[in-house]
């Protein structure tokens, strides 16, 4: 067996080995992490949550995950854009979140951004970034995915650019193995794309 390759699950099917490391993991693993996430409440609520990850492990963001929907009203951008300096503190001392100061203040900031942005504009900018498909290689190991790409370097310059915050290349390309935008289910993963 190589290392960092496909492993079986509680129910025999082979998966990315990194799902297996908790329970919670199977079901994100499966019916979540590598499929297409479009719409931009949507994919600011990823960012969010992948810049609040920065760090740390997915599970500490994960098990926190309806603590920060609710923290921070659903992800709905305009809603998030007007949270006030009260709501900052109301933020600050939320156990069910990472109470992080930068990485708040760094969310509610890019709200504000992205609400002077046209309805569907963060969608298409974010997926004018996927890589084509038919030039990646299914990765046959975890040593096979890498941590960032030239896609996730020009995603997260360009919203930097564009003003946002806690985006560097690494939390790019999470944001695009988490959306769909690539898919690194390893090759013999049972959620790996078929075509």
């Amino acid at each position: 067996m190589t290392a960092g390759a496909a492993l079986a699950g509680p129910d025999g099917a082979l998966r990315c080995p990194w799902a297996l490391s908790a329970a919670e993991y199977v079901a994100y693993h499966d019916e979540e992490w590598g499929r297409a996430v479009h719409g931009d409440d949507a994919l600011y609520e990823r960012l969010s949550l992948e810049a609040f990850q920065s760090g740390l492990s997915w599970i500490t963001i994960l098990r926190r995950r309806p603590g920060f929907r609710a923290a921070f009203a659903g992800f709905r951008i305009a809603e998030v854009a007007r949270f006030t300096d009260a709501d900052r503190e109301r933020l600050l001392a939320d156990a069910g979140i990472i109470r992080n100061r930068a990485k708040i203040d760094a969310t509610l900031a890019n709200a504000r951004v992205l609400a002077e942005w046209s309805p569907g504009e963060l969608d298409a900018f974010i997926w004018s970034y996927a890589p084509d498909p038919a030039g990646r290689t299914a990765p046959r190991t975890l040593s096979d995915v890498p941590a960032v790409t030239p896609e996730s370097t020009a995603l997260s310059k360009a919203l930097k650019k564009r003003g946002l915050r806690f985006v560097g290349p690494t939390t790019a390309y999470a944001l695009m193995q988490a959306c769909g935008l690539v898919d690194d289910h390893l090759a013999d993963c049972v959620a790996r794309r078929r075509p």
